[in-house]
């Protein structure tokens, strides 16, 4: 006689062999395609300038970034599609699609040829795929989520949903790793090669010698790509030997599957009100503190307070390594106390503490860039010709005397107040006792304007004791190696990372869990991906072009985490209001009928 089936609604029994095989093989399919998501975006420079060959450097990092943006653009679409077919054919074949579009578009990824062995169609072949990928991920997430909940006990659904909440971090953690080994062995045995312009032609430096990159930079970044396909197919593996979802099955079987899962969804405001509340009152706080914490704290590290690429990655993916640990803490947790104290307490936290947090890391990773904030330096402009520099997309020029002033100021993350000057004023800025002219960026000479300008700006900043590049600065923070950390700076530095990224793990542990509870089982699929991504790939996506924006406005490289914490104080207003509680009782396979 066949053994009996578990009930899965059982709020005492322990999970099965199998029910723990699909955490496992949710939540290892899940890192993979984070980790092919990521590696773009950790690479984009590099690829820029394989892809974008004909354009000016600074033009084509924004549209290698562009392209990165792509990927976080189409993530809502992606959950319509994916989520409307996890719902009306199931969880277990809508996985497998997600998984093996992610997977194919990264390898063609590695083996696409650059721009001078295809011209326009490699770029444009490279935006698409990215798109692809954004796609893919936008019906992953909703799928892994609702897989495991729905394999999981009543009682234990934060915690083993919380596997899945560690994947994204994971996944980065995995990119981070392999870039840094691959990088170390291709530098380190093979020579560096020529750089060549759109006409394949070598490119001189100003002394008549041949310009060289890397060997990773010319051709080792494809290797991580490439090497992807051994993931797919593993992941492909485990996941064509699961099992459907046991509340899909039950809906199928009683004939209770929704005909029309993103009409029903959102098509009235009864479970229409459910996604606003859910994407306002939960994801757009948790996005943007899930966003400072990991990538807006590497940005920040890299390019604020201008430690080195390698050392930033070190220190964050120590911090991911100590940290991660969190998101099946708090998991736990709010199985026992409930999700929605936690989520809201984080993006709480996180609001009050950014701004000494921030402040403590310069201060500590770059001492001397610190020190020269104590220099007063005052813009006078007109109020009239200084812009809001959001450029999200790459695509905006900011011509005027004062943008052009503001943004060089930011690019050497100097501190200013502005005056406001007479209408029609050409901006200046005064350093310590020097005053500089600015330009405006559409004067006939405008190139020897700027020439001008940069060198007069660097000495002024270098006089007043900014760090400027090319210039010796024995106080930045530098790790020779991966385990290059066991001093007094570098140790405080990892862990004031990891207190951010334990912040991450309040807001995002938690987060499957209940948006899984807040729809029944007919659209669950589609219902909670749509305010997952909208949040987490426009909010959180959108937070370093509006937080660049914010700082070059006002003149304080401190002040873009006002975004992150007014949408975060937000989502705890709204939340705390609207939000229902108790959701971690909820039997979610008692309503799949409603």
């Amino acid at each position: 006689m066949a053994a009996s089936t578990p009930d899965v609604r059982d709020r005492s029994r322990p999970m099965t062999r199998e029910e723990k095989k699909v955490i496992l093989a949710s939540s290892a399919g899940t890192i993979f395609e984070w980790y092919d998501f990521y590696l773009y975006g950790s690479l984009a420079a590099i690829i820029g300038a394989q892809f974008f060959t004909p354009f000016p450097e600074a033009t084509r990092n924004v549209f290698a970034l562009l392209a990165f943006a792509a990927g976080f653009i189409v993530r809502p679409f992606g959950a319509l599609v994916f989520g409307m077919l996890g719902d009306l054919v199931g969880r277990k074949y809508t996985f497998l699609m997600t998984i093996l579009i992610m997977g194919i578009s990264t390898f063609i990824v590695g083996i696409l040829p650059s721009y001078h062995s295809w011209g326009v169609a490699a770029p444009i072949i490279l935006i698409v795929l990215r798109m692809l990928q954004g796609l893919a991920l936008g019906g992953e997430y909703g799928g892994a989520a609702v897989y495991v909940a729905e394999h999981a006990p009543q009682n234990q659904r934060g915690y083993f949903t919380a596997f899945i909440q560690t994947t994204a971090t994971l996944g980065l953690l995995l990119s981070l790793i392999v870039i840094l080994m691959v990088q170390g062995y291709v530098n380190g045995n093979y020579p560096d090669q020529p750089v060549l312009d759109a006409a394949s032609q070598p490119v001189l430096n100003p002394d008549g010698t041949q310009q060289m990159m890397k060997a990773f930079n010319a051709w080792g970044w494809r290797i991580p790509f490439i090497g992807s396909i051994g993931l797919l197919l593993v992941s492909l593996y485990i996941r064509v030997t699961m099992n459907e979802s046991p509340a899909f099955k039950k809906m199928k079987e009683e004939g209770s599957a929704s005909k029309a899962p993103l009409r029903e969804a959102f098509g009235n405001w009864k479970n229409g009100k459910i996604a606003l509340i859910a994407l306002f009152g939960l994801t757009a706080g948790q996005a943007v503190v899930w966003y400072s914490g990991q990538f807006y704290a590497l940005f920040y590290v890299q390019n604020v307070i201008k430690v080195d690429s390698f050392t930033a990655n070190v220190f964050v993916a120590w911090s991911l390594i100590l940290g991660t640990y969190g998101f099946i803490f708090f998991g736990r947790l709010s199985d026992k106390i409930g999700r929605k104290p936690i989520i809201l307490g984080g993006c709480l936290i996180a609001a009050i503490t950014y701004f000494p947090v921030f402040g403590f890391l310069t201060k500590t990773a770059n001492p001397m860039l610190y020190a020269a904030h104590q220099t007063a330096i005052t813009v006078t402009a007109d109020p009239a010709d200084c812009s809001f520099q959001f450029n999200p997309v790459g695509t905006a020029k900011f011509t005027n005397s004062c943008d052009i002033l503001k943004a060089g100021l930011t690019a050497r993350s100097a501190n200013s107040e502005t005056v406001d000057a007479p209408a029609g004023t050409i901006a200046s800025v005064k350093i310590g006792e020097t005053e500089i002219q600015g330009y405006s960026g559409a004067a006939a000479d405008a190139a020897d304007q700027k020439k001008r300008f940069d060198t007069e700006l660097n000495d002024a900043l270098s006089a007043a004791g900014y760090p400027v590049a090319g210039q010796p600065n024995e106080t930045v923070a530098v790790a020779s190696n991966f385990f290059d950390i066991f001093s007094a700076q570098k140790i405080t530095i990892v862990l004031t990372l990891t207190y951010l990224i334990i912040l991450v793990t309040m807001v995002y542990g938690p987060i499957a869990a209940m948006l899984v509870e807040l729809y029944p089982t007919r659209i669950r699929y589609s219902g909670l991906s749509l305010p997952y991504h909208i949040g987490n790939g426009w909010f959180g996506g959108l937070l370093p072009a509006t937080a660049f924006a914010i700082s070059a406005q006002s003149g304080n490289i401190y002040a873009g985490l006002w975004y992150a914490i007014v949408v975060a104080l937000m989502t705890v207003v709204i939340g705390a209001l609207f939000v229902p509680g108790g959701t971690h009782k909820k039997d979610i396979f008692a309503d799949q009928n409603q």
